[in-house]
């Protein structure tokens, strides 16, 4: 390839981190006026803001009735551990992993809490494990898409209506922007800081009636820290699913999060989103098929994120490179944009094959991701040229 010239034109906002994530168009302080700091949560305008949360999620997501949804410490990861070492146990366990955070669940239940009847499925990062060998009897945990592999899985049919255990999905880089089959899941997870751009810290947590149940008849058999009990002599704790929150939450990020979710409203809800998502996906799709130097770490277009939209660098000239010399280049592609100031943070995670992750989440423009490309050539192009007259 031929050094491409230095595009004009720039990304409005160059922020495309995989989390937190992008605020969302026409986002300012100004937003965060009207939270009521210096309140205590448990007071009525805090409870009232916290319920509000709960409620505007649940409606967009379209949560069916029967399901709980709660606010829960430490982010996603908080959720994921919280269902994990309250309701893990009585069953075996299939643990589902393609990338870093579907292979950390899958140490936590292997290593911390030593289930024997544990096995694990993977793939490598751009690949699904073969899903035809889940055993539905035993509970079963997975991503719905994997956000440092750019891999999701395709819908829920894979999912069995029958199953005897619980599905249990970390949907945190999914929700708000593909949409979740509820009646295939039991426990769901996300955060703020994904597809809605929100600040981080805090975790949503959506049990199903058949979670609910195993709660309720079921007593693990280690000790639970505080955080993660869920249950008050034996019944559910259903004060954590109005709004009352086990540790104290910020009530900027509240504040925050109902902004985010006032502007989902404003764009078509769940409808709006996934649309958004996908003309994200579309455009680099259509800035890949014509690239003689970048390619999808995901080649099936049915396991395809359209949040983490990761890439990799198939240039033939690319792989005859030394390995340490291939993750040099990509770091200093990702350094130099940044210092452009066209995009920031899209490397790749650190546990993933070299390349880049570009967030295509709701809150990212398409017109964003169109000024981008263009100079991806340019500094893929003018790095390559460097390196051949270095050699």
């Amino acid at each position: 390839m031929t050094s491409a010239a230095k595009p004009e034109r720039r990304p409005a906002n160059p922020n495309f981190s995989s989390g937190p994530c992008a605020k969302r168009p026409g986002w300012s302080p100004d937003v965060l006026a009207g939270a009521p700091l210096g309140r205590s949560h448990r007071a009525k305008v805090g409870k009232a803001r916290l319920a509000e949360v709960i409620e505007r999620s649940a409606r967009i997501l379209g949560l069916p009735e029967g399901w709980r949804l709660g606010i829960v410490p430490a982010s996603d990861t908080g959720a994921v551990e919280m269902a994990m070492w309250s309701l893990l146990g009585p069953r075996g366990v299939e643990m589902l992993a393609w990338e870093s955070f579907g292979s950390g669940w899958a140490t936590d239940v292997m290593k911390q809490l030593k289930l024997k009847d544990a096995r694990l499925l993977e793939a490598d990062y751009g690949a699904l494990p073969d899903l035809d060998r889940i055993d539905w009897d035993c509970d079963v945990v997975f991503t719905w898409n994997g956000t440092t592999s750019g891999v999701c899985v395709p819908d829920a049919e894979w999912i069995s209506a029958d199953r005897g255990g619980l599905a249990i999905c970390d949907a945190t880089s999914a929700a708000f922007a593909m949409p979740l089959d509820f009646d295939k899941l039991d426990v769901v997870t996300w955060s703020w800081q994904k597809v809605l751009g929100g600040e981080a810290a805090h975790g949503m947590l959506a049990l199903g009636p058949r979670a609910v149940e195993r709660l309720e008849s079921h007593t693990p058999d280690w000790p639970l820290p505080k955080i993660f009990r869920m249950t008050k002599g034996g019944k559910l704790n259903e004060g954590i699913f109005k709004g009352e929150t086990i540790n104290t939450p910020s009530m900027l990020c509240v504040e925050d999060a109902l902004d985010g979710l006032r502007w989902a409203e404003q764009v078509g809800g769940l409808e709006g989103l996934v649309a958004r998502s996908r003309a994200n996906l579309a455009a680099i799709e259509r800035w890949v098929e014509g690239s003689d130097w970048a390619g999808f770490l995901a080649e099936d277009p049915a396991i395809r994120s359209s949040t983490s939209i990761c890439l990799k660098v198939t240039d033939p000239w690319f792989a005859e490179q030394p390995e340490d010399a291939q993750a040099a280049l990509v770091k200093a592609l990702v350094a130099r944009l940044d210092a452009e100031g066209v995009a920031y943070d899209i490397g790749s995670y650190r546990d993933a094959p070299a390349g880049l992750r570009i967030w295509g989440g709701a809150t990212v423009e398409t017109a964003d991701i169109e000024a981008l490309l263009p100079w991806l050539d340019w500094a893929y192009g003018a790095l390559k040229a460097e390196s051949r007259a270095a050699a």
